[in-house]
């Protein structure tokens, strides 16, 4: 059996203490080892309360506890730093979405990824979740899809508040944040648009000074006569998460905690329900990367295979400004 590993956890907002910790607590093959962040009082307390040395400084914590892998939980406009850091130290990372801020970062960290021979495996949890893997699998039985439509929506008290409210820190707003998921989903069961045509808008708080988009509705279309829309809002409850694929055979309707398949008129025809609807995933791809390490998985998340969510995001938001149809394909680095 494979040694356990060693993990740090750099970044302790609430990505952290909802999944990365909790997952660390629940995997088989990591233990956590450090913690990580800039704020001096965040750190003590999680120190603390998870009994372990918790450090201000990044390389002060990856010489002093040498891990095997970092999981970075840090804001979108560090965590190229981070990346950087673990890089240089030899030391492999597991990144919260979204890979980079853009095609030019990301076309940079993977090749820096490559040089030092770490691994990179972006956090995109649905990947690790049963319901849905089913729903690739029930795909196949609706024909070639002709429409797919994705919501993704939630209410946030205050969208102008902090890092995530400010477009050049955040990389963009919610369809670069949240909205990252959603097209995760969309690339996996369906592959990269060839066109896509963004609106976005950040007028949810009236007076309040940000500009990452609060909301946003993205058009696209395939080649292959595919098209839909993705809507995706961090200001508009309630609360939802549905993506639906249709083909001539019917349809495939994923949620956080059920995928079903249609017939034709609407009619359930297959069902798979998890409960709890939001299992430990975290904890799943914790121990999937730790597989990874010692070369006995592949990385379904690795530097290449999100290249092209950051040129979808690039698109977008290009389209968004020109008010054109963008191809994603032409931001590929």
């Amino acid at each position: 059996m494979s040694a356990i590993k060693r993990a740090a956890v750099v970044g302790l907002g609430g990505q952290a203490h909802k999944d990365h910790l909790p997952g660390l607590a629940e995997c088989r093959l990591a233990d956590l080892v450090a913690v990580c962040d800039v704020d001096s009082g965040q750190v003590g307390a999680t120190a603390e309360t998870w009994q372990v040395p918790g450090y201000t400084d990044l390389p002060e914590m990856l010489d002093a506890v040498r891990p095997n892998f970092v999981i970075a939980a840090v804001p979108h406009h560090a965590g190229r730093e981070i990346v950087e850091a673990c890089a240089g130290a030899g030391v492999h990372v597991m990144k919260e979405k979204p890979f980079a801020t853009d095609p030019h970062e990301a076309a940079e960290l993977a090749a820096l990824c490559e040089k030092t021979g770490i691994e990179l495996m972006v956090t995109v949890q649905r990947r690790f979740h049963p319901v849905y893997a089913a729903a690739l699998q029930l795909l196949e039985q609706i024909g070639s899809p002709y429409l797919v439509e994705g919501r993704y929506t939630f209410h946030c008290p205050d969208p102008a508040a902090g890092w995530r409210g400010r477009a050049k820190l955040a990389g963009g707003g919610c369809l670069a944040d949240m909205g990252y998921h959603l097209i995760d989903l969309l690339i996996w069961y369906l592959g990269l648009p060839d066109r896509v045509l963004a609106d976005t808008s950040a007028a949810a708080a009236p007076g309040a000074f940000y500009d990452a988009e609060d909301t946003a509705l993205v058009h696209l279309a395939y080649d292959s006569g595919l098209y839909g829309s993705l809507l995706v809002s961090r200001s508009a409850g309630p609360k939802s998460e549905r993506l639906t694929v249709t083909g001539p055979y019917g349809a495939v309707v994923v949620e956080r905690g059920a995928v079903r398949r249609l017939a034709p008129d609407g009619q359930v025809v297959d069902s798979l329900v998890r409960e709890p609807a939001w299992p430990c995933a975290a904890a799943t791809q914790i121990d999937h990367f730790c597989h990874v390490l010692d070369g006995t998985a592949p990385n379904p998340s690795g530097p290449a295979a999100h290249l092209p969510h950051t040129a979808f995001l690039a698109a977008a938001y290009a389209s968004q400004s020109t008010t054109r149809p963008a191809d994603p394909k032409e931001f590929l680095a």
